[in-house]
């Protein structure tokens, strides 16, 4: 399977889902990803503002706007920076919604939450096909740790991603989270990191289902 084709299955099973359980399936991620992050001592988080068939976690971007410094995605040309959350958003191209753009630059986060249309066997993103996560992440200071948000589980176990694609540490779906198989865990580049995957690997004992796991 190739990564295209891969992609263009996981788009059909999103464009697919009922829409009457949107909410409900939402919910649950939500409740998920806010259980998560409050596993880690971070300040500074990058998240996305959702769109059509991605999951909505508006209500978690709301509310950790209170206590943490939150950085949405601005179109810069073929990828993206990051720049401060601030109110009224402006809706640009492809329908996103942007905070103003900010000419300081900002390179360094704790936490990514990162949106995906599927991931492959070493937990790897496959998105629209832009490439603009892949061109943006490798402008940071450090490597966040990487939360990938899925509104249906649509993974291969095949390696169909190339060395480029965004790796994730963890994956929410409706249906629970898991993260990556041990042989696929990178060496820490950081202290923190390291604490933060043993941490996961306690809690989540990689691949188990979140609901089971807890």
């Amino acid at each position: 399977m190739s990564k295209s084709d891969f992609r263009a299955d996981c788009l059909k099973q999103l464009k697919g889902l009922n829409p009457s359980t949107k909410y409900s399936r939402d919910a649950r991620i939500r409740a998920t990803l806010e259980t998560i992050l409050r596993q880690f001592p971070f300040n500074r988080i990058l998240l996305f503002w959702p769109m059509g068939f991605e999951a909505d976690i508006r209500k978690t971007i709301k509310l950790l706007r209170h206590t943490k410094e939150v950085y949405l995605p601005f179109m810069d040309g073929v990828s993206f920076k990051m720049v401060p959350l601030r109110y009224p958003l402006e809706r640009k191209t492809f329908g996103i919604y942007e905070p103003r753009d900010s000419y300081r630059k900002y390179n360094l986060i704790d936490v990514a939450i990162v949106p995906v249309v599927g991931v492959d066997g070493s937990l790897r993103r496959v998105g629209f096909g832009k490439g603009m996560y892949d061109r943006f992440f490798p402008t940071l200071k450090t490597k966040p740790f990487t939360i990938f948000i899925q509104s249906c589980a649509c993974q291969t176990m095949q390696n169909v991603c190339d060395d480029y694609d965004v790796q994730g540490d963890l994956l929410i779906t409706p249906q629970g989270v898991q993260g990556m198989r041990k042989t696929n865990v990178r060496k820490p580049s950081s202290r923190w990191r390291s604490r933060h995957h043993q941490r996961v690997g306690r809690i989540f004992n990689f691949k188990k289902d979140y609901r089971r796991a807890i």
